[in-house]
């Protein structure tokens, strides 16, 4: 690896990409969208939160302590349990607990996996520098298929309420009638993920794998590691759908094989 064409921005070339943002306030004042304020609060958020991790990076990658990865790596897997519970339309009691159950297990999981499987021979195995990277890939891609995943088994049981209750009824197992709600939820919550793996590299050439392009990494070692983060995305994504739409499946289907629709409630 090198860094020597690597070249730093300063705050104000940063600032002049920033002034990009009118074009999209102009494309919204001309439609009469009324994105305006959205846009503007949308890109302050952005720099917000991106300085404030860059200045926690910076202090995490010097301090170099197993405890404050971790706590880091902790922090990103509760807020990403918690997103992806906000974008669901349908909820019910213990969803956020699924879900941070099911982010937390896929995405700890598979970092797990690259630290010590495939990055072997990085040290410590804490190295913040790999693991925390890797660790928010995975999360940002599994929030996604979870958050997906829950809203479309929430959508699949209401709509198809009564021939769930028909076949119970007719002596079905719970299995047997929330199968086809289970499938394709999970299908959905895993769909983007394999589209994303159809282009990329035609279409599209991912953040990781241009990042390192960017820094001066050469093109075939950027593209080695892209093929193993999109591995690990995948089956992280895999992992956390199954795992929410099974937990949620159990929840609203009780041992006496009943459909508890009265569990499931709109949050908007």
């Amino acid at each position: 690896m090198t860094m020597d064409n690597y070249v730093p921005l300063s705050y104000g070339q940063v600032a002049i990409a920033a002034l990009l943002v009118i074009l999209n306030g102009a494309i919204s004042l001309a439609l009469r969208l009324r994105l305006e304020r959205s846009l503007c609060i949308a890109s302050v958020r952005m720099v917000a939160q991106l300085l404030l991790v860059g200045f926690v990076l910076e202090g995490v990658f010097a301090w170099s302590r197993w405890y404050a990865v971790l706590g880091l790596a902790l922090v990103m897997t509760v807020v990403a349990g918690l997103a992806a519970v906000d974008r669901t339309d349908r909820r019910y009691a213990g969803i956020y607990r699924n879900s941070l159950v099911s982010v937390w297990a896929s995405s700890w999981l598979m970092t797990a996996f690259a630290m010590g499987g495939v990055l072997s021979d990085v040290t410590p195995w804490y190295r913040a520098q790999y693991l925390i990277p890797l660790l928010g890939m995975i999360l940002g891609n599994t929030l996604n298929g979870i958050s997906l995943g829950l809203n479309r088994l929430g959508e699949e049981l209401s709509a198809s309420r009564e021939q769930v209750e028909m076949l119970l009824s007719l002596g079905a197992s719970r299995w047997e009638a929330a199968q086809n709600g289970v499938r394709e939820a999970v299908r959905t919550g895993m769909i983007p993920m394999i589209n994303a793996m159809m282009v990329t590299g035609i279409v599209s050439l991912p953040g990781m794998m241009t990042g390192q392009l960017l820094s001066g990494i050469r093109p075939i070692e950027a593209v080695k590691y892209q093929i193993v983060i999109m591995f690990l995305i995948a089956s992280g994504t895999a992992l956390g759908t199954v795992g929410v739409v099974g937990l949620s499946y159990r929840q609203l289907f009780d041992a006496h094989h009943r459909f508890r629709y009265d569990r499931l409630t709109r949050s908007r």
